[in-house]
């Protein structure tokens, strides 16, 4: 391989030859050696707004030259379409402030700036940087990439799905079904309604979350290494934010306790939450199904779901509820990632957070899951749902728990002295009810109508 020499402020290093970046992203590739888990690529895209966005800011208020300005602008547009995607190999598992990666950025930029002007006018940290610091844009990184990946990808995915199960729910209009309590039988419900309840999870998860979305559209930007906003000029921190709007078509403003955005994570925090609620509400619907579907001789077997693949390589003709599953582990993952995003949003010290590389890799990661995984359950399983209506009906006509209707009737000691006796003798209630002398036939049929009970 081939090189050339770089210089930072710690003395020279060697980069290869055909690499954009520079020395202090060098240095980080030989020093964090660790793991696989590279820094999201959302988190790239954010900073490349966000690069535009200051370089803009900085020329509205005269601070950077037209020229200068343009060439960053076209190099974070080039890293937006993906012509860059190379250049950006750090892990994680490096510096907790995020410096590596803003420098990565800030030496990729630079470098294919001068490239692109023929000439060297862009340096790093005096053009590409500036008004900044890794303390305020690392931060305001995880906000944009926050907001742009809920937004953009896990919000249309609940609403697809949303829509999938209204259309689920009004196809099964009318079709009665026995509820179940603690696992075990209870009361008659329909289908349909049973559906509006996965249906309202979602509609809350969904606006649980959009709440949770506010506070992570304010940017530390502008605050620079401290909160006091040292060498960022008057105005620039609204100036940004403004042209991060403008670029990215979310709104976004600028916070205004700098000292606070700096230190504390406490907007991802409450907006992580709001996923992993997400992810309970998807875990209950994912088992509801896996349950309903189970069999299909030795089990409930109320709903045929898609049979996908084959499910065993002993077993012939077995087939899984793979869709289930993946919903199921997803939302483990999520639920871990969420310990671990507030345990880091917990080690602030002083005027910073160092573990913020984790917590964006844990919530991008968590947003990215949920909104793939939703997907794939919807178009995969929950669209291709079906009742097996004479299952349903079944089972609601064998329910012991029918006895209920009895209670106004002949109270609630009695009703379970019929229940109990159709139990163990293996009677049906109204045997049970007629031989205990409680109720003739037909009183027993006026009182005792599923229809009715839902």
């Amino acid at each position: 391989m081939e090189y050339r020499i770089e210089h930072d402020a710690l003395g020279q290093m060697q980069v290869p030859a055909d690499a954009y970046w520079g020395a202090q992203t060098q240095r980080s590739l030989q020093n964090f050696r660790i793991g696989t888990e590279k820094m999201p690529a959302e988190i790239i895209e954010a900073f490349a707004y966000l690069k535009k966005a200051a370089a803009i800011a900085n020329n509205r208020l005269g601070r950077l030259d037209d020229e200068k300005c343009r060439l960053v602008s076209s190099v974070c547009d080039e890293i937006l379409e993906g012509k860059l995607d190379g250049e950006f190999p750090l892990a994680v598992w490096q510096t907790g402030s995020g410096t590596q990666s803003n420098m990565n950025l800030n030496e990729v930029i630079a470098n294919r700036g001068n490239e692109l002007a023929g000439k060297i006018c862009l340096h790093p940290n005096d053009t590409v940087n500036m008004s900044q610091s890794s303390n305020d844009t690392f931060p305001t990184a995880m906000h944009i990439a926050a907001v742009l990946q809920v937004s953009g990808k896990l919000l249309p995915a609940l609403e697809a799905m949303t829509k999938s199960l209204r259309k689920l729910e009004e196809d099964n209009r009318g079709i009665i079904k026995s509820g179940r309590t603690h696992l075990m039988d209870a009361v008659p419900i329909t289908f349909s309604q049973e559906i509006s309840g996965w249906r309202g999870m979602l509609e809350k998860s969904a606006n649980y979350i959009r709440l949770a979305l506010e506070p992570v559209r304010e940017l530390a930007l502008g605050g620079t290494a401290v909160g006091t906003g040292l060498n960022a000029p008057r105005g620039f921190a609204e100036a940004a934010a403004a042209a991060v709007t403008e670029l990215t078509g979310e709104k976004f403003v600028s916070e205004e306790n700098k000292f606070h955005a700096l230190t504390s994570k406490d907007a991802l925090v409450f907006l992580h939450g709001a996923v992993k609620a997400l992810a309970a509400d998807m875990m209950k619907i994912a088992n509801d199904v896996r349950w309903l579907s189970s069999g299909p001789r030795g089990g409930l077997k109320e709903i045929d779901i898609p049979e996908n693949e084959p499910g065993s390589s002993i077993m012939p003709g077995k087939v899984n509820p793979t869709q289930c599953e993946q919903v199921t582990m997803v939302a483990v993952q999520v639920m871990g990632n969420d310990a671990a995003v507030g345990i880091a949003a917990s080690q602030g010290n002083f005027e910073l957070n160092v573990f913020m590389p984790v917590i964006a890799y844990n919530v991008l990661q968590s947003v990215r899951l949920m909104a793939d995984s939703i997907d794939s359950f919807r178009t995969n399983c929950v669209d291709g749902i079906r009742a097996i209506r004479e299952r349903m009906q079944y089972y609601v006509e064998n329910s012991l728990m029918l006895v209920t209707a009895l209670n106004p009737h002949i109270g609630y000691e009695n009703a379970a002295k019929v229940s109990l006796k159709a139990y163990r003798e293996n009677l049906s209630l109204k045997e049970a009810a007629v031989s205990l002398g409680f109720l003739t036939e037909e009183e027993f049929d006026r009182y005792v109508r599923p229809e009715e009970m839902v």
